[in-house]
């Protein structure tokens, strides 16, 4: 409580910690449990690449700068350190004393090595005979000069063999296991799936690398590390090459973190230290299987059903007729949908209506990630092929799809794409496609915005929202916000939107400045905001400000949040929650009283300096009132959540929110009926009317 900041890094422990808590959770069904633990080691994973190989290369500098929390870059680590220790403790906890035997209960069965039918001994032979000794190869290893080059986050067995004759001196050699290597080995179970761990098959037959000599222990270790490597952009000739360089040299980065299995002995750990450049404090023993994020692949295993959660399929939106055009629709009226909820259906439709329309002359859309085979980058390179013309802004430093984004950016092009790489010295984080077509009118251009990326398979995991328009002034910014992102010209002053990094922060503090003043001068005011951090010093300033002079304000944090409610004098009127369920939560909306003159906004960016500073982010305002209504509805909802909502506390912890004598309300629940409402209600509207049918292409007067 020294400051009035939260350490970031801290934070989002916190929020990984939430995650956690899931998977801990007995209402929860068992492999959806399992889905939430491996998604807490596969986060940390991140964070230590990321936040932890940055914070370490800052630390080794002369300057002892503080960050917003008032702690310097090895304070921070020094923190991390313990908190992600706890976490481990944690986490192996809930694997090995909770998740392990209940799964094995339910015909789920991990069988130690020990533990062998004769059978699984036979079979587990066979493979190793056949499956794994032919592929893998010891490498003898003494020193740092011949210590192989380990791929990132792979799995690997240090082997310490007695001293040679005369000597006393052990002896090392590492078994590589690429991370194309099946984890998982299948044994044979009654009524059930039976399984073991590669690690622990080459551990029990290690002997047959290394025949005539005599193992004095097989350990599996991991190495993480550091991604923090950025390109230079501003000063790259070529992007690309750039790009390619980075990646490469990610594979030989410095180790920022060491995992090996308890029971190493000294000799082990102290050779791994030295020959990767580990310091103690980077090293994690962990009581259980290395690689928690591994046993996602268990997670969809078929004939456990009811270990899962019920499906909870995407719906159709009634604003969208499956038998009109999507451009008769748009036509006709704005559509709001909020994934995953509602089908992401009609977006992909506008994208491969534009592809295939012999009257759209034009798309543009911009590209961060996307799914492996992408319906929506076909559509791009389809509509290019038959001659239309299309750009595509691609972001190469898309972080960890920088590989795939360079692979189907070329594709793009070699199809007649106009590529664009994004723009120099920024991120082209932004979500937006706009289709410019010929109708009898004139050009008629329809806008996609969203809050979420151009990917069929997220958009059924995280929720977000479309806003889909053929606005005529919103389609004006769309080409003046392409115009300026692909050429030189100067960014021009939008109509409706704002846009990062010039006028995006601005307008938000603007519109928490008019709260404020309407609350000085004795007027209702009001701020709801759901984003999935909050980091910004300017922005946080800003509400402090306004909870100072009484402004009522609620903010739906999902994750990093680095302001302090609930202090007196400085943000007791400000309440903050984070909602953790089945889906991530991943829009960003906003609503601002306004003097009830209600002003609601979805955004592409996240309120961090790095949004809206470093990146091409859009503010997108929904006019529409029945649309902004639903939006300020979806907000209130939230905050109601007493089952999977979790309330931040002015310490920086979270307190879980409970029902009491309340009606129990899980929000994501309570979206998916009545998602599934709305599509009964349309369908019993539709059976009042007579509709005849009508031959093909005849006109409807």
């Amino acid at each position: 409580m020294s400051s009035k900041f939260i350490n970031r890094e801290l934070s989002w422990l916190e929020f990984n910690q939430r995650v956690l808590d899931e998977s801990c959770d007995p209402e929860i069904p068992l492999l959806e449990r399992l889905k939430f633990l491996a998604i807490t080691a596969s986060n940390l994973d991140e964070f230590f690449m990321v936040r932890v190989g940055g914070l370490q290369m800052v630390a080794e500098r002369p300057s002892s700068k503080q960050d917003a929390s008032g702690l310097t870059p090895q304070e921070q680590l020094t923190a991390i350190s313990q908190r992600t220790r706890q976490m481990l403790a944690d986490q192996y906890a809930c694997f090995m004393a909770d998740l392990e035997p209940k799964l094995a209960a339910s015909g789920i069965k991990r069988i130690r090595t020990q533990d062998l039918s004769e059978r699984q001994s036979r079979s587990l032979e066979q493979v190793f005979a056949e499956e794994i000794f032919p592929v893998l190869s010891p490498v003898a290893v003494t020193g740092v000069d011949d210590f192989p080059l380990l791929s990132n986050q792979s799995l690997n067995i240090l082997v310490q063999l007695a001293p040679a004759v005369g000597s006393e001196q052990p002896r090392f050699a590492v078994i590589s296991l690429r991370r194309s290597s099946s984890r998982f080995i299948t044994l044979h179970v009654d009524g059930g799936y039976g399984y073991t761990l590669i690690e622990d098959v080459i551990r029990l037959y290690v002997e047959r690398f290394f025949p005539g000599e005599k193992i004095v222990e097989a350990v599996p270790f991991r190495l993480t590390r550091n991604a923090d490597l950025s390109v230079r952009d501003d000063l790259a000739a070529d992007l690309m090459t750039e790009i390619e360089e980075i990646l490469d040299a990610r594979k030989q980065s410095a180790c920022v973190r060491l995992e090996i299995a308890a029971g190493a002995s000294d000799a082990a750990l102290a050779f791994l230290k030295q020959v990767l450049s580990v310091h103690t404090d980077d090293v994690f023993s962990t009581p259980g299987p290395l690689d928690l994020s591994a046993f996602m692949q268990l997670t969809d295993l078929p004939g456990f059903d009811n270990l899962k959660y019920e499906a909870w399929p995407p719906q159709p939106s009634p604003q969208v007729d499956p038998r009109k055009s999507i451009f008769d629709v748009l036509t006709q009226q704005d559509v709001l949908l909020i994934h995953p909820y509602d089908s992401f259906e009609p977006v992909m439709r506008l994208v491969e209506s534009a592809a295939d329309d012999p009257d759209v002359l034009a798309i543009k859309m911009t590209l961060y990630r996307t799914s492996r085979n992408s319906p929506i980058v076909a559509a791009l390179r389809r509509a290019a092929e038959r001659g239309k013309y299309v750009t595509a802004v691609v972001e190469l430093k898309a972080r960890f799809d920088e590989a795939r984004n360079i692979e189907w950016a070329k594709n793009l092009e070699h199809a007649g794409v106009q590529v664009i790489y994004g723009v120099k010295g920024l991120k082209t984080h932004s979500k937006i496609c706009l289709v410019v077509r010929r109708e009898p009118q004139g050009i008629q251009r329809y806008l996609h915005f969203g809050t979420g990326n151009y990917n069929e398979n997220t958009s059924r995991l995280y929720t977000d929202v479309s806003f889909m328009t053929c606005n005529e002034e919103l389609g004006a910014d769309g080409t003046n916000f392409f115009n300026a992102i692909t050429g030189y010209s100067q960014p021009q002053q939008f109509r409706k939107l704002e846009a990062a990094p010039i006028g995006l922060r601005e307008k938000l503090i603007e519109m928490i400045d008019i709260e404020t003043q309407r609350r000085q001068q004795g007027q209702d005011a009001e701020i709801v905001a759901k984003v999935n951090a909050l980091v910004d010093p300017k922005i946080i300033e800003a509400l402090y400000a306004a909870s100072q002079a009484g402004v009522r304000i609620r903010l739906n944090v999902r994750g990093i949040c680095c302001l302090r409610p609930g202090v007196p004098g400085l943000s007791e009127n400000i309440h903050v929650v984070s909602i953790v369920d089945r889906f991530l939560e991943h829009a960003r909306i906003m609503y601002f009283l306004h003097g009830g003159d209600k002003r609601v906004f979805i955004s592409s960016a996240d309120w961090m300096s790095r949004n809206l500073d470093r990146r091409v982010e859009l503010l997108i305002p929904i006019e529409d009132a029945a649309l902004r209504n639903r939006l300020i509805s979806t907000l209130e909802t939230y905050f109601q959540d007493n089952v999977k909502a979790h309330i931040l506390t002015a310490d920086g912890t979270y307190v879980r929110a409970t029902p009491g004598d309340s009606e129990p309300l899980r929000c994501q629940e309570y979206f998916y009926r009545e998602a599934r409402q709305a599509v009964k209600q349309a369908e019993q509207s539709r059976r009042t009317v007579f509709e005849p049918h009508r031959a093909p292409g005849a006109e409807v007067h």
